[in-house]
């Protein structure tokens, strides 16, 4: 595989549904790049802000990780939750993703920022895991917003984003998301 042909397979994430909508009946819901862009947008504000407040971090990678994060799922799809509990995504995830970074120019760098989202091994990687969930949840509320119903399970996020190392840094964020979820319903 050239870089070439992985910036054609990384195209399919374009293509590629966020099957979660599409199981709850949003019709022409995001692709996985749309999304993909997002929490890319998220996290650079999100980790800026942190720098701004004193926290070390570093915006590069965290911005490398989030580029990467669902890079695998050009390959694997977006796989439901309710599949995963059936099959082992991460396992699939983890093949794909090492077989697609193996022609780029640092691979095993590429692998190792993909697993520090995957497992939380460092700051920037579950900054990445918040700025994801944030960013499924303002998806949910865009939805909610044009007429579709049923996506309540989604927002069951928030009590991860409040539990989460980053609450005390973004509370304003997730409850004006709260709250306009509220206004919303």
């Amino acid at each position: 595989m050239s870089l070439i042909d992985l910036f054609i397979e990384a195209g399919n994430l374009k293509k590629l549904p966020r099957t979660g909508w599409l199981l709850r009946g949003v019709s022409n819901p995001e692709s996985i790049a749309d999304h993909s862009y997002r929490v890319a947008l998220i996290t650079l504000f999100l980790a800026d802000e942190l720098r701004a407040k004193g926290v070390e971090i570093d915006v590069e990678r965290a911005l490398k990780i989030a580029v990467l994060h669902d890079l695998a799922e050009a390959r694997v799809t977006d796989i439901p939750l309710t599949a995963q509990y059936y099959l082992d995504k991460g396992k699939a995830e983890k093949k794909a993703a090492m077989e697609l970074f193996i022609k780029t120019p640092n691979p095993r760098e590429y692998f190792r920022l993909w697993r520090e989202y995957e497992e939380g091994l460092s700051l920037e990687g579950r900054l990445v895991k918040f700025a994801d969930k944030l960013e499924m949840l303002v998806q949910a509320l865009e939805y909610e917003k044009a007429g579709f119903k049923d996506l309540d399970e989604f927002w069951s996020a928030l009590d991860s984003l409040r539990e989460s190392e980053f609450y005390e840094h973004f509370r304003e964020i997730v409850e004006e998301l709260a709250g306009l979820r509220k206004q919303n319903r």
